[in-house]
């Protein structure tokens, strides 16, 4: 048996997504939106909504697995398990704990999910307001560093200064995301082109971000179901098999005053190499990537940690033409990811990179195998998943 005991004995068998909405405007609670998503993710599956019988969570998500369950009617659950965090960096690792869960033998059909309702609990995006602060925010609030554009921006502004980058990869990320969302009806931005002209019109947030170069706030539920790959060789769908998954953090990364030791690093140097390691595969394999871009330049850095290019190789890479589909080198964001599909805190990508492994992805990158998720840059703990056909 292989050591790493994962790889091709778990497969991604349904995929459900509700209507995404612009923050605050959801009719519908967040824990219904959840309940929603799963029911949809099951019908895609092909199975009763009540044999899930095991729940992945990450982000700290609001809605407990005990009272989805009763909601739902599953018969029983087996497994119950969330990321710790309030990160995207956990979507692909709440994925790798639900493969985990099915190798051993603690169920045999379990969903992710993610569900937010900003109208319900406040912008996801929004600085805290408290007359008081403690630990490492007293080192950065009262000088107004509050909130994650704010900290990706410097860490970004750093990355740029070392090795000679302008503005030209950030923008190329922006726009790919927007082109691609053209293609998909489920988009938020789908029938809102950008142009270049006006992404360079539009107001800094925080310098290097213009406005596109920010992920949207958006209200929905995302879920998937995973079972083993004997159970998905009668799916209704073709099943997304798990090539491998990693989860964790680099040294001192989560340090949070400022003074990691890596400061310019999205945090994927330690487990990029043990993602490939597990697999056994090379970046020259993967056939697209979806990587989480809650800002563009997160995109920019993380290309480079997973072996893409070089970080002097950047300006050339990172182009529109490389990173757009069907053509380019590397499509990334083929569904218009963060930033054009819908926030939905980088589950969508999970479910976009099922999508194009299955065939059926709005964007569809010809003949893909491989597609790598690289989830929640900059935080920690991050995450990475590669899905593939067999």
């Amino acid at each position: 048996m292989s050591e790493y005991t994962v790889k091709d004995r778990v497969a991604i068998i349904g995929v459900g997504e509700t209507k995404y909405y612009k923050r605050g405007q959801s009719p519908l609670s967040e824990f219904r939106l959840a309940c929603e998503a799963i029911k949809r993710a099951a019908e895609d599956a092909g199975i009763d909504v009540r044999e899930i019988d095991g729940i992945s969570g990450y982000a700290n998500d609001r809605n407990e697995a005990s009272r989805v369950a009763t909601a739902l009617g599953l018969k029983q659950v087996g497994f119950m398990g969330m990321v710790w965090g309030g990160g995207g960096g956990g979507g692909s690792a709440a994925v790798g704990n639900a493969a985990a869960a099915i190798v051993a033998g603690y169920a045999k059909y379990v969903v992710v999910f993610r569900a937010l309702a900003q109208g319900q609990f406040g912008r996801f995006g929004q600085a805290p307001v408290s007359q008081h602060v403690s630990g490492a925010a007293a080192y950065t609030a009262p000088y107004g560093l509050f909130v994650p554009a704010q900290w990706v921006a410097l860490r970004t502004r750093r990355f740029m200064h070392d090795y000679g980058i302008n503005q030209e990869p950030l923008a190329a990320v922006a726009l790919a995301d927007y082109y691609h969302a053209q293609f998909n009806p489920r988009a938020v931005m789908y029938g809102h082109p950008l142009t270049r002209e006006q992404y360079d019109k539009s107001r800094w947030i925080v310098e290097p971000f213009h406005l596109y170069d920010c992920c949207m706030e958006n209200d929905g539920a995302a879920a998937l179901i995973l079972t083993s790959a004997d159970r998905a060789r009668d799916s209704r769908k073709k099943p997304a098999y798990i090539l491998a998954a990693a989860q964790g953090s680099g040294y001192r990364h989560a340090a949070t005053v400022e003074n990691s030791f890596d400061y310019s690093s999205s945090n994927f140097k330690t487990l990029a190499p043990r993602l490939y390691e597990m697999a056994g595969i090379t970046p020259k394999d993967v056939d697209c990537a979806q990587i989480y871009e809650h800002f563009s330049g997160a995109v920019m850095i993380s290309l480079v940690e997973h072996g893409f290019c070089q970080p002097e190789e950047v300006m050339e890479f990172v182009t529109f033409d490389n990173i757009t589909a069907p053509n380019g080198k590397l499509p990334v964001n083929t569904s218009g990811g963060n930033i054009a599909e819908c926030y939905m805190h980088g589950l969508e990508l999970v479910i976009e990179a099922a999508r194009q492994v299955r065939g059926d992805s709005t964007c569809q990158v010809p003949d893909c195998k491989i597609s790598l998720v690289a989830s929640g840059p900059m935080v920690s703990p991050v995450s990475d998943l590669l899905v593939h056909s067999m």
